[in-house]
């Protein structure tokens, strides 16, 4: 949703904004080329990895790759002495690249090690998760991240099969899932909730987002606006709520924004991506904002 996230930001030459998850860079690219030389894109990512990718995208532009967490927005912000900025994006979720890195583990599409770690010097991995939570702590962890109904026979099922040998791999992982699942497969594979569960968890993607909806109202510029895509329904009620009950800012969408046919028939998975966008109030009203704003477009 490139092209509406740059609307609705609306970058001007000379503006600060924040790209809080860099990706491969195709936000940052396109934001920074709107507040030329005289502006600055701060460019915040996770992956190591991806921050390579993002490098050759934004060559030769006024943009800065940052290899840390969006939620330390604030502290980095510090440590470069920018007291406010003009507006901050967040595209949140897996990028094709790393659901494409075998290596990494995202993706059952092909075998590889149960990782799906971010920043794979941080923290525990999936497999780690997999073969050390008690069938109640995987079942909860499933339905509450993964919204997957059969819940507790896949966490049965996966403690079952770790009894006898320890679960490292991605194709292991979703036969476990599969054989649990029944009746006939629908257009998403069984084993998707799942994996994207263990992802939410093991990179604590709710945690981050809760404490950059916490934070970010006060590092922005009255007028400055934030937008955040999300692509499940967890976070698109976090967002929602957190632009409603902020009374430092007023939502512009009555409702999130979706992908076009174009970007759809393109990339499917766009067809999940919600857009919500805020703007930062010239003075706080004290109280919280009752139902969203207006509408930029």
């Amino acid at each position: 949703m490139l092209d509406e996230v740059v609307e609705a930001l609306q970058p001007k030459p000379g503006s600060i904004i924040v790209d809080g998850t860099a990706g491969a860079g195709g936000h940052s690219r396109a934001i920074a080329e709107r507040v030329g030389n005289d502006g600055r894109v701060i460019a915040f990512d996770r992956d190591a990895r991806m921050i390579e990718l993002a490098r050759r995208a934004v060559e030769g532009l006024p943009v800065d790759l940052v290899h840390r967490p969006y939620s330390e927005l604030v502290d980095e912000l510090d440590a470069r002495a920018v007291t406010a900025i003009d507006g901050v994006v967040l595209d949140l979720g897996l990028s094709s690249d790393q659901l494409a890195w075998e290596d990494r583990g995202f993706s059952f599409a092909a075998d590889g090690p149960l990782d799906m770690r971010f920043d794979r010097d941080d923290g525990p991995t999936a497999a780690d998760l997999v073969n050390s939570l008690s069938a109640e702590e995987l079942a909860n962890l499933i339905f509450e991240y993964g919204e997957e109904r059969y819940s507790r026979r896949v966490a049965r099922r996966i403690v079952e099969a770790r009894k006898l040998e320890r679960i490292t791999t991605t194709a292991r992982l979703a036969e476990l899932v599969r054989s649990s699942i029944p009746g006939k497969w629908g257009p998403i594979d069984p084993a998707t909730r799942t994996f994207q569960a263990l992802r939410i968890a093991v990179n604590r993607e709710l945690d981050h987002l809760d404490r950059f909806l916490e934070t970010i109202a006060e590092r922005l510029k009255p007028g400055a606006r934030v937008a955040i895509i999300s692509f499940h329904s967890l976070e698109d009620r976090k967002v929602k709520w957190a632009f409603r009950e902020d009374p430092r800012l007023e939502p512009l969408t009555r409702k999130p924004l979706t992908a076009r046919a174009e970007e759809t028939n393109a990339n499917p998975r766009s067809r999940s991506a919600k857009l919500r966008v805020a703007e930062r109030c010239q003075e706080p009203t004290g109280t919280p904002n009752p139902k969203p704003g207006k509408t930029y477009r």
